[in-house]
């Protein structure tokens, strides 16, 4: 349950990413970030944690997929972004195949508080680390899963889902490394057998 630490952190990945390369030396980005407070942070600690945070996710992302990221349109770097996170988090990835992809798939666009605390007592049914988690923290991890989902324009500021048609990179990109991650984002059928093609 990091991901408490930040949303998606376009801005930060961004600019990791672009230290990082195609070939990262992940010990050497550390370093040039923290030396130089590229992440504009306040604090060291706030810089560490965050960088941490950053790098566990864009070590999750193939070659192809790092280099569209760094490369392509701001859309595309959401998407990818939230690939990174999907990746690194199962919690959120199930919430969004689980609740997102098979809202839309029934067409009820709105996402409630209501549908992430179902979500999250049928998880804690299955992990006790959840199930003692205090209330505040639940609320907390809603309120970072629904930011991120509205920063990948995913989700309306209405809480709405927004229907994603990825580029034919970014599909390509995702399928060469598992096609299930393609069920991250809120498609329609068409959109998801186009993208699977």
């Amino acid at each position: 349950m990091s991901f408490t630490a930040g949303a998606l952190l376009v801005r930060e990945s961004m600019v990791v990413a672009r230290l990082a390369g195609e070939a990262p030396d992940w010990d050497r980005v550390k370093r040039e970030v923290l030396a130089g407070n590229l992440l504009q942070m306040r604090t060291a600690s706030a810089s560490q944690r965050i960088l941490r945070e950053v790098i566990a996710r864009l070590r999750l992302l193939t070659p192809p997929q790092t280099r569209l990221l760094l490369s392509g349109s701001r859309q595309e770097q959401n998407h990818l972004l939230w690939l990174a996170i999907c990746k690194r988090y199962r919690f959120i990835q199930d919430f969004a195949v689980q609740v997102l992809r098979e809202k839309l798939l029934r067409l009820d666009l709105a996402v409630t508080r209501e549908d992430f605390d179902l979500f999250f007592n049928a998880k804690a049914e299955w992990h006790d680390e959840l199930e003692r988690l205090t209330p505040s923290t639940r609320t907390k991890l809603r309120q970072i899963v629904f930011r991120m989902l509205r920063e990948a324009e995913l989700l309306t500021a209405e809480h709405c889902i927004v229907p994603v048609v990825l580029s034919s990179q970014t599909a390509a990109a995702i399928q060469e490394d598992d096609a299930a991650c393609l069920d991250i984002f809120p498609m329609a059928a068409p959109q998801l057998a186009q993208a699977r093609s």
